[in-house]
């Protein structure tokens, strides 16, 4: 693996108006929340990228989706996307001034609508942070928005945002590039419904145990271990209620879950990879759920680097390029993979938007690497404001 690259200096942007040029600082969007059953967590990663961002060389503007869709002009503050317990999750606050973004001959503009008050704009977004995590944002709607707009925004474009939210189609790009996953099913809910019997006979073919997972989600939410027939339909119930389209996959048993994170080279620079990290959890987590994930507890290990053989790690490398060239992938992202007893490598899935907090596995494998988290985020700031929208 290469040490990272140095990030060019930030470009002054040019603002032109009636017998005036003057330069001022990038001025960057950061959108967060969401419709998606993930909206908590994509405010959690958007306080610790506020926190991060450098006032100094950022003009930064907290945009927030509220649950129902509605753009709004939130709060700075990182202590109020703060996650507490499970009860107390943060989100969007929907009363707030509403916004929307505008595009005029490539530049958006951010305009504020509040009741009772004229509009008013603050001025053109030179790129946007989409913090969005699950459907409705980090599955490409977001980025086809900003690309019709013409602005410039941080991570994968519209198809491997999309590939990269769906595990089926993920699964069938990395088949196609030779790489290697595990075996796996997809119910829609025609099928379910039309012949579950069938259904049920697909995944007895798989041969237990088997995780039951919505195709197109995140985070561990609605995800199910099954480990006879018996629990299979109120696991494909549970995943449906998530999204209708039920990926069921086989479980690596005996493997480890490791993680590689990459990042986008500068030019025609070719990626860097993160060192690897592994995640187990105890006996109180049957799996990497949720709780696990982003409660506070004591069940959950990260092992940064992982304690692997100098050869598995440089082929989990060399597989976490090798995904991102696959799906077409810009700027970040976080490739999962299981290391079974044999010490084959199989990759899981691959996240375009993946947990961005500076206690989540991205930022910790680059802190190992190297590359502290403010750097990180500057660095992803970096790329966007280099790199043009449209085809390319």
């Amino acid at each position: 693996m290469r040490e990272p690259m140095s990030r060019p200096g930030t470009e002054p942007v040019v603002r032109r108006g009636p017998g005036a040029v003057r330069t001022r600082k990038p001025r960057i969007a950061v959108v967060f929340g969401g419709r998606s059953d993930e909206h908590a967590i994509s405010c959690v990663t958007a306080g610790s990228v506020l926190r991060a961002i450098d006032p100094e060389r950022y003009d930064v503007v907290p945009v927030g989706i509220t649950r129902e869709g509605r753009w709004v002009l939130e709060s700075a503050d990182p202590a109020r996307l703060a996650i507490t317990s499970a009860d107390k999750l943060p989100e969007v606050d929907p009363a707030l001034a509403r916004v929307a973004l505008g595009g005029d001959d490539g530049a958006g503009d951010l305009v504020v609508q509040e009741p009772g008050s004229p509009t008013r704009t603050l001025g053109t977004v030179d790129a946007v942070f989409p913090l969005l995590h699950g459907p409705w944002g980090e599955d490409g709607t977001i980025q086809g928005l900003l690309e019709m707009a013409g602005v410039r925004y941080v991570g994968a474009g519209v198809l491997a945002s999309a590939v990269g939210m769906d595990k089926h189609y993920m699964k069938i790009v990395l088949q196609s590039h030779g790489l290697p996953v595990l075996p796996y099913a997809v119910l829609s809910v025609a099928a379910w419904e039309r012949d579950p019997a069938a259904c049920v006979e697909t995944v007895d073919s798989l041969g237990y145990p088997v995780f039951v997972k919505p195709a197109r989600g995140g985070s561990s939410i609605g995800i199910s271990k099954v480990t006879a027939r018996d629990g299979l339909e109120d696991a494909v119930r549970r995943a449906q209620q998530h999204d209708p389209k039920v990926l069921v996959e086989v479980s690596a048993e005996g493997g480890r879950e490791v993680e590689c994170g990459v990042l986008q080279g500068f030019g025609t620079n070719p990626p860097d990879t993160s060192v690897v990290a592994e995640i187990s959890v105890d006996d109180s987590h049957e799996f990497y759920d949720f709780a696990a994930k982003y409660l506070p507890e004591e069940h959950t290990r990260l092992t940064v680097p992982a304690d692997l053989p100098p050869a598995v790690v440089a082929r989990i490398q060399e597989l976490a390029v090798l995904a991102f060239a696959a799906l077409s992938v810009e700027g970040l992202a976080r490739v999962d993979f299981f290391v079974l007893p044999d010490e084959r490598v199989v990759i899981n899935e691959l996240n375009t938007m993946p947990g961005f907090t500076p206690s989540s596995m991205f930022p910790r494998m680059w802190e190992a690497t190297g590359l502290s988290y403010p750097d990180l985020v500057d660095r992803l700031i970096q790329l966007s404001l280099h790199r043009g929208t449209g085809l390319r």
